[in-house]
């Protein structure tokens, strides 16, 4: 089988074209989980003239430091007709899309072995970068077009499931972001007689942080949750339920399967409904909530609700901009800041009524339940799309 594997090299191409007379405005980034992402590299003074022009149907890859971070980023640009990238990546292209579909050199981007290849190919040093000439040296099969398009479309309709899940995901946190705003920052929440309580005459007291409802009080993040010190013994953990920083997601954008786990002997373990927060550079406003349990590293903070305060509730405290600038306001070092634990306990927060609180879970539980079923299911789907990349090396000609 491997005798009628072809080199990639063969069907692709490097694409150069520079940004000339900034006809292109859209800066997107490269991620490590092969995706474009909006860059959040600071332009201010630079000539964007010299960024690279990629257009749709293009790939985007970073060759340095593949044997450090075991992956090769690389993407397909599907979803704009043309954007700009940094000059430090190389783009490529398909010769003739006739004889290799790129959404089908995609799949085997994607996979695991062709990491796990790439890692092998590259260098010794600290980069562990790969060479080009060594990556289009690596090979894949080829079968006929007719079976790339049917492999590609199969992969597609499980994909575009995930999509669309994620979507609604999306649109559940949404609703529960406006529930929230609207209860415990607008003081809109339902009184006694069903109506919005601000707007309708309800009770408000001063406080330090401005106006709050009658029988509501001004506390700490120290009131309202802890610091998990559970423990889980790594050999209980595995890739997919380990949690460090680098799988952590910028701007509250979830998670990501972990490259490695770590070489101590027990992390810090978390249950469903707890919050995990990168310690690093809090900037990063690196955010989730756990849908599983599983276990984290030490630079990854893992805060429990106290009884009866809701997950939710304590989410949409700490998700917001002003946290995570209090956190970075405390934080120590400079090259790469981390956050001070007490510090950040210090937090101030208005604490609600005991009955709003409970009110509040009610209402989110469908919302979570929901969320966490969606959830599940792509999990469940990303294994089969996985299922369907691995058996690519076994295609029948």
């Amino acid at each position: 089988m491997k005798s009628s594997y072809k080199k990639i090299g063969d069907y692709i191409q490097l694409v150069d074209e520079r940004n000339k007379g900034l006809k292109v405005q859209n800066l997107l980034g490269l991620s490590i989980s092969k995706q474009f992402i909006p860059s959040v590299a600071n332009i201010i003074g630079t000539d964007m003239e010299n960024y690279k022009i990629i257009r749709r149907n293009q790939f985007a890859c970073s060759t340095m430091q593949v044997r450090r971070d075991k992956k090769m980023p690389v993407a397909l640009l599907q979803e704009v007709d043309e954007a700009i990238i940094s000059q430090a990546y190389p783009i490529f292209e398909v010769k003739d899309e006739q004889e290799l579909l790129p959404e089908y050199l995609m799949m085997w981007f994607t996979r695991s072995e062709f990491d796990r290849e790439a890692c092998f190919n590259a260098v010794g040093g600290v980069r562990g970068s790969l060479e080009w000439e060594d990556f289009e040296n690596m090979k894949l099969p080829i079968p006929h077009p007719d079976k790339q398009y049917e492999i590609v479309k199969e992969y597609n309709v499980i994909q575009n499931r995930i999509t669309l899940n994620q979507q609604l995901i999306q649109k559940l946190e949404e609703t529960a972001q406006a529930i929230y705003k609207q209860w415990f920052v607008d003081f809109e929440f339902p009184s006694e007689n069903g109506l919005p309580y601000k707007n309708n005459g309800g009770e408000m007291v001063e406080s330090e942080l401005g106006e709050i409802p009658k029988d509501w009080k001004l506390g700490i993040l120290k009131d309202i949750l802890i610091y998990s010190t559970k423990r889980i013994s790594v050999s209980d953990l595995n890739l997919d339920n380990y949690i460090s920083t680098e799988n952590m997601e910028q701007n509250r954008g979830g998670i990501f399967t972990a490259n490695n786990l770590p070489s101590a002997t027990t992390a810090t373990k978390f249950d469903i409904g707890e919050i995990l927060i990168s310690n690093i550079r809090p900037y990063f406003k690196k955010i989730w909530l756990a849908d599983f349990e599983g276990g984290c590293s030490n630079d990854v903070l893992c805060f429990v609700p106290k009884k009866d305060i809701s997950s939710l509730f304590i989410y949409h405290i700490l998700e917001k901009d002003v946290f995570f600038e209090y956190v970075m306001a405390g934080s120590k070092g400079t090259k790469m800041p981390r956050g001070d634990k007490k510090w950040i306990l210090n937090y101030s927060v208005v604490i609600p009524n005991s009955s709003i609180l409970k009110d509040f879970t009610k209402v989110t539980k469908t919302i979570s339940t929901t969320s966490t079923l969606l959830k599940k299911e792509n999990k469940s789907l990303k294994s089969i799309s996985e299922l369907l990349l691995s058996k690519l090396a076994t295609i029948k000609y």
